[in-house]
């Protein structure tokens, strides 16, 4: 199964110039989604993993099947003033403003190894963000695992050379 055609591409949204690669029609498809989980999955096989984390919201859909699958605790990584404990919270930019994220400061413990699943991705600064929230809790990525890669924009690449492991299931241009 090709998941790239369950991709479907919108133009101009959420602003003029940009491609917005939706997810909901691969979501929406069970035998899709199920292959786009067990494919997660089969890439994660790779990583010693003690968690799975995700960042708000798309990367949720994912991360919580394979978090269940693997009966591994599932950890998310919110917008800011979401979450009711105490929280780590870290400032980034995105390719079209900036975003502020956070996670419980109980949620991930000292040596942790914690896999990151998102929906996609673009430029890297919401991914470099996650990652600085396990860092903060002075744990360590296992890995990145992204459904979609926009390949030009150079995200996943940027990840790799800060020494991150990365895992892409479909490559698409950003434009």
């Amino acid at each position: 199964m090709n998941l790239k055609d369950y991709i479907r591409s919108i133009p101009d949204y959420p602003k003029k110039g940009i491609l917005f690669r939706d997810i909901t029609t691969l979501i929406k498809d069970s035998d899709a989604f199920e292959e786009c989980i067990n494919q997660i999955i089969e890439r994660s096989k790779n990583y010693k993993i003690d968690k799975i984390a995700a960042i708000e919201s798309r990367g949720f859909v994912f991360a919580s099947a394979v978090s269940y699958l693997l009966k591994k605790p599932f950890i998310m990584f919110r917008k800011k003033n979401k979450l009711p404990a105490e929280t780590h919270s870290v400032d980034f930019e995105l390719e079209y403003g900036t975003a502020t994220i956070e996670v419980h400061k109980d949620s991930i413990d000292k040596d942790d190894s914690v896999l990151i699943i998102d929906d996609l991705i673009a430029t890297g600064g919401t991914a470099e963000a996650a990652a600085k929230l396990v860092e903060m809790s002075n744990a360590k990525i296992a890995a990145f695992v992204f459904a979609i890669n926009l390949f030009d924009l150079g995200g996943s690449d940027n990840l790799v050379k800060k020494g991150y492991k990365v895992e892409n299931l479909i490559d698409f241009p950003g434009h």
